[in-house]
Formats: structure tokens, C-alpha cells, sequence
């Protein structure tokens, strides 16, 4: 199965990407298992986390023995760092910006593109340069009016994130594709108890 197709089915079945900013090395086993035996399959590392190519190694590795999972990482603004993750074993690329030089340097070396945008203009130099997916970011300061009217011109794949929790996740999945859930899901610290607890509720809600 090809990569986008693979990620396009994972999301279709499972609607959340995990966003594990802050996490280390040696929770990143853990916390991954955990993720996947709740039905998370797509889990992405920001690279502002401590030593983050040795996690996104990892959390592949893990999501490789599972089979139907993939790994990749986030806040990701050079294209330099797409090498490195590429390197790592990451499948997906995610970023803050559209960026074009980003989105080519993803599409050359066969992984997933998704930008962040904003703007209708954004939205459409990202298409333009190759991304597969786009990321809204900050969703909820947004507001999903603001994503119905996109919608009328902007016909991709559109993830919300930023301040996507428990208790408006519906409203965002009722007008987009996938939400991506970083701090309401893991935050640095949390035992793995906490982190199945809030994988649990997160799977209740949808």
C-alpha cells in the first residue's frame, strides 16, 4: 500500500494524530503501545523535543511491529530537518508554516506533506508546492465557521490544530478530516496510567 493511501486510511479509521511534544527517548516506547492498543495510529514528534530523531526512531520502530501505524514529526521548518527525520524512519511531515522549500524536500524523499496555513492563499501555494494534506493552525482560534466558508474553495484534506480537546473535538470532526491533539492528550511527565486515561477519553468522545 502506498504511503498516502496508508495514512488516508489510518485517519479515515481513527480521525486523531497524537501529538507527543516534550517527550523522551525512554517514554517513547511506552507511550507508543499505549497509543496504539487505543486505536491512535498516527503519532508525530515535535522537533522542539529533547533528543527527538532517537524518539521518532523509536515510536517508528514500534509502529513497523505493529504494522498499520506510522510515525513522523512536527514543527518542522527546514528542509534539512525533513532529511533527518526521513533518516529516522519518519513517514509524515507536519508544519507550522507553508513553506514551500519544506513541502518539495518531503514530496522528493517519499514522505507525507502537511503544512500549516491560515489563509485561503497559504492553503492554495501549499497544494501548488505539493502537499498532500493541510494542516489549520490555530484551529480554534479559527473557529469552525471560519473552516465551513475555506471549505467552499479549498477542496483538500484539512486537519485542525491547536486547542483541540475532549470537549470540542466533535465540533472540529463535523467539518474537517482529522484533529491533530497535543497537550490534552500527553504533556511531559505524565505517567503512562495518565497517558491510557486521557487515550481512553479521547477515544469516548468521538
Amino acid at each position: 500500500m502506498a504511503l498516502k493511501e496508508q495514512f488516508n486510511e489510518i485517519l479515515k479509521e481513527t480521525k486523531i494524530i497524537a501529538i507527543l511534544r516534550g517527550i523522551t527517548p525512554s517514554e517513547a516506547a511506552g507511550v507508543t503501545e499505549a497509543l496504539i492498543a487505543g486505536d491512535i495510529r498516527l503519532i508525530e514528534v515535535p522537533l522542539n523535543s529533547p533528543d527527538v530523531y532517537t524518539s521518532i526512531s523509536i515510536i517508528s520502530e514500534v509502529c513497523k511491529k505493529h504494522g498499520n501505524a506510522l510515525a513522523g514529526a512536527g514543527t518542522v521548518t527546514e528542509p534539512e530537518h525533513v532529511r533527518a527525520v526521513h533518516k529516522a524512519g519518519g513517514a509524515f511531515i507536519i508544519s507550522p508554516e507553508t513553506n514551500a522549500e519544506v513541502i518539495k524536500e518531503t514530496v522528493t524523499l517519499g514522505m507525507l506533506s502537511i503544512p500549516g496555513f491560515m489563509t485561503p492563499t497559504e492553503a492554495f501555494n501549499a497544494i501548488r508546492a505539493g502537499a498532500d494534506i493541510l494542516k489549520l493552525f490555530p484551529s480554534v482560534s479559527l473557529g469552525t465557521a471560519y473552516i465551513k466558508q475555506i471549505k467552499a474553495v479549498i477542496k483538500h484534506p484539512i486537519l485542525s490544530v491547536g486547542g483541540v480537546s475532549e470537549d470540542n473535538m466533535k465540533d472540529y470532526l463535523a467539518v474537517c478530516d482529522g484533529v491533530g491533539i497535543g497537550a490534552s492528550l500527553y504533556k511531559p511527565g505524565m505517567t503512562l496510567d495518565e497517558v491510557k486515561t486521557k487515550i481512553s477519553n479521547f477515544k469516548k468522545s468521538l
